[in-house]
């Protein structure tokens, strides 16, 4: 335990739920409750929801697939009227614990909150409450202390699950068993809020729970508006009632927060972004890594409950918002592919800050920054959170995908995307898109050589169709899902995360001591090809002392060349 932890633990104790103290010992104390700078495991935490589950019939813990560890992934489900399925006049809030297992505060929060619901007969009428004990199973046997900056408790999991990825970076690659499994869960719940825990890494500040919303402007209107003129000031009076004043999460352009705040850019590879493709909005709660641990336990359960409590008290509204956002996205004709921050328009908010400063590094004598907590301050400071379309497409009429594609095609339907396969061979009249230009990292990131700065020309061809391709109509709610992962300029596309990288490579090739007659040949019989060659030549002093370059030129205007070299394999139908 850190010297900060054991001073401060005494006195937080008054501020901890009632629950924590009804007992000191006996079953119905959660391992946190016994002794604050704990935990749970792995197996103590399923072993508390199957006892919730075996004592209250309006709980019920079930396996929803698999994890990369081999283990099951759990689900528990709360429900006043012991009917466990999503409803048309039923909110259905969904919280995730445990994405990263050393951010530990939401599963023992949710530990306390189902039992105290349960206990107390307090489960709303109106919203079935969904509770992943444990999202990150692998990442939670692997017990440690890998968070350096973290005050507390102490053990807790590993960021990576096991495959050493990072679960909040695969709700659209969906590599990880443990997102397949939340994929088909999700699609079955189809949750209007949505919740994911954590604990940031960072500032220092004195808020102990700070939090970002689905970003606003990805958002239908209705959902939008809602959350963010409604929902959200009504939560943050809660959290200031409960002693818990809430400060955007704490993502700063210059060295300290008080220079500013910017909003964050959640893309669909995130849990909230991935929520907001199905007109879900959602917050990612971030308790202060270095606040004591009780602390930040109890910032959760008051955010959750807060959260809970507000769709109860707004169900109506939130269930009338989300079936309006999906008819208009089914009409929907251009759709976002990417956002840029719009730095011309500021707000302000308030923020609870310690004064920062530099001095000497006792390691290596140069200027390092830190956090003076004698000097508290509190004062508005700008805030950044209006994001702009800087790309978008229009909506085809369908897409259609080749059956060659076989992970795409169950990444989709997974999904919850309609598919109709073609019943005979056809000949279609498509549109088609050409990489002609895009960026990779040296590095991978998550296993992957993520594609950015896509560039596309399109032409119009007739393509050969199979028994057994599939056509997409896009009429349907999923329709942001399918545009934003199957336009290949989307920020988290399934062509941006490798899925169809084989297109990239040339499979046929030119000799050039054969093709140059060839390519003379061809030259002498298209004045046309000549004047472009010899422009090309002129303008460019590298190409013009290249003979291979100018054979590849003059090689990719001719019918020996693959028309598949770098077209994309999903069509449109327009």
């Amino acid at each position: 335990m850190t010297l900060f932890s054991r001073l401060h633990r005494t006195a937080l104790c008054l501020f901890l739920p009632l629950s924590v103290f009804a007992q000191t010992k006996g079953p119905g104390l959660t391992p946190f409750e016994r002794d604050t700078n704990q935990t749970a495991t792995y197996a103590q935490i399923i072993s508390w929801y199957q006892q919730l589950d075996k004592q209250y019939p309006q709980a019920k813990l079930v396996e929803i697939g698999k994890t990369d560890v081999g283990k099951p992934l759990h689900l528990f489900l709360l429900a006043a009227d012991q009917m466990f399925t999503s409803r048309p006049d039923r909110v259905t809030l969904l919280i995730n614990n445990g994405i990263h297992p050393g951010e530990p505060e939401g599963i023992d929060a949710c530990m306390m909150l189902a039992r105290d619901l349960l206990k107390a007969n307090k489960l709303p009428k109106n919203v079935l409450l969904a509770i992943i004990p444990v999202y990150n199973v692998g990442g939670a046997l692997n017990r440690g202390v890998s968070r350096v900056n973290q005050n507390g408790p102490d053990a807790y999991g590993f960021r990576g699950n096991a495959r050493n990825l990072n679960l909040n970076r695969d709700f659209i690659k969906a590599e990880a068993q443990n997102t397949q499994a939340f994929q088909t869960m999700y699609q079955s719940l189809k949750p209007q809020v949505f919740i994911d825990n954590h604990t940031s890494n960072g500032a220092d500040y004195q808020h102990v729970l700070t939090y970002f919303a689905t970003q606003k402007d990805k958002l239908h209107p209705a959902v939008s508006g809602f959350m963010t003129q409604t929902f959200q000031p009504e939560l943050d009076k809660i959290l200031v009632a409960k002693g818990f004043p809430p400060a955007p999460y704490v993502n700063h352009p210059g060295d300290t927060p008080e220079n500013g705040l910017i909003g964050y850019n959640d893309s669909p590879r995130y849990s909230t972004g991935y929520a907001a493709l199905f007109n879900c909005f959602g917050f990612t709660l971030e308790t202060h890594m270095w606040k004591p641990y009780p602390a930040r336990v109890r910032a959760s359960y008051a955010f959750d409950e807060a959260v809970m409590r507000l769709c109860e008290r707004e169900a109506r509204t939130i269930l009338t918002n989300q079936q309006r956002a999906n008819e208009a996205v089914r009409q929907q004709t251009t759709v976002p592919l990417s956002y840029t921050l719009d730095r011309s328009k500021v707000d302000s908010v308030t923020f609870l800050g310690y004064e920062a400063s530099y001095k000497p590094s006792d390691v290596s004598g140069l200027k390092r920054l830190y956090y003076d907590r004698s000097k508290p301050f509190t004062k508005r400071v700008p805030y950044l959170n209006n994001f702009v379309v800087d790309v978008h497409i229009y909506k085809p009429r369908a897409y259609v995908i080749p059956q060659a594609w076989p992970d795409v095609i169950s990444e989709l339907k997974r999904n919850g995307v309609v598919m109709q396969a073609f019943p005979k061979d056809t000949l279609m009249a498509v549109s088609v898109y050409y990489i002609t230009d895009y960026k990779s990292p040296q590095r991978p990131y998550e296993g992957h050589y993520l594609h950015t700065g896509v560039k596309i020309r399109t032409e119009a061809q007739q393509i050969q169709c199979y028994k057994g391709d599939y056509l997409i109509s896009t009429n349907q709610a999923t329709n942001r899902y399918i545009v934003e992962t199957l336009e290949p300029q989307g920020i988290d596309s399934f062509f941006a995360w490798n899925f169809f990288d084989s297109i990239l490579d040339q499979k046929e090739y030119f000799s050039g001591y054969i093709f140059d007659d060839t390519a003379a040949e061809l030259l002498r019989k298209d004045p046309a090809l000549r004047k472009q060659l010899d422009e090309k030549k002129a303008a460019d002093k590298a190409f013009a002392e290249n003979a291979n370059a100018q054979l590849d030129f003059i090689y990719r205007q001719t019918p020996y060349y693959e028309k598949t070299h770098n077209r994309y394999p999903v069509y449109r139908l327009n």
